[in-house]
């Protein structure tokens, strides 16, 4: 095994993810993020942003005889996930390119789902980190309102776009969805009874006309307070995190 890597078990051991040893590390966030994703086999997705290709590969367990493709601008991320892709078995293809300059065939391309877990931090507002990978992952240089035009223009008439991103910024999210985008739905996912959601799946549908739908939050953890060292994830995170079960996210 490269000294610069480490090979991870999700779901339970039933993906298998070669990542950086220092850098981006992927959390349940591209997990979870996977299991929100409404897809059917046969169908095609597009990850924006794919890094090492968790919430795709995870997306693959899930919903066999997909069709997978990823954009990453890092080029030692992009061959990882190459990498996973082949190791998992999946029909994957990653282009290494920025978002805002993609090769000709992706241009032409439409996708049924369109899915991504952008960088969290605006960094007018914060500092960098030190490892540069980390900083790329992590730090908004594209805005958010760049990710969600390039999701519309990439996703077919009645597919779907599904970001995971902080609680904080769903003011930006909505603001910035491309009218071609409508059926909105607000997923928050709260860490704790009685606590303040952190983080939101954000979904919504080339052409639709549904209302915008707010969702009763979904608990990652049981409890209002962790008291040991064990795992305390909620009966059904465990099984979206130890068993790739799908989301409980309404269509």
């Amino acid at each position: 095994m490269n000294d610069h890597t480490t090979v991870n078990d999700y779901l339970g051991g039933k993906v298998s993810i070669r990542q950086p040893r220092k850098g981006y590390r992927a959390g349940i966030d591209p997990v979870v993020l996977a299991a929100s994703v409404p897809a059917k086999s046969g169908q095609s997705v597009l990850e924006l942003g794919i890094g090492v290709a968790t919430a795709s590969l995870c997306l693959h367990h899930r919903v066999a005889g997909l069709s997978l493709t990823g954009v990453e601008i890092q080029e030692d991320y992009a061959e990882l996930a190459r990498e996973n892709g082949c190791a998992n078995g999946a029909d994957l293809t990653v282009f290494t390119c920025d978002l805002e300059d993609m090769p000709l065939p992706l241009r032409q391309a439409r996708f049924d789902h369109v899915i991504a877990n952008p960088p969290y931090f605006d960094r007018t507002a914060g500092h960098a980190a030190q490892d540069s990978g980390r900083e790329t992952a992590m730090g908004e240089a594209t805005p958010l309102s760049t990710w969600l035009n390039i999701a519309a223009k990439r996703v077919a008439p009645k597919g779907f776009v599904t970001f995971i991103h902080r609680a904080e910024r769903l003011a930006d999210l909505v603001a910035a969805l491309p009218s071609v985008l409508g059926s909105v739905q607000v997923q928050p996912l709260q860490p704790r009874e009685g606590r303040d959601s952190h983080l939101i799946l954000v979904r919504a549908r080339h052409s639709g006309r549904a209302p915008l739908r707010l969702h009763a939050p979904i608990k990652l953890h049981a409890g209002a307070a962790h008291v040991s060292d064990d795992e305390d994830y909620t009966p059904h995170i465990k099984s979206v995190l130890r068993d790739g079960t799908r989301l409980n996210m309404p269509e």
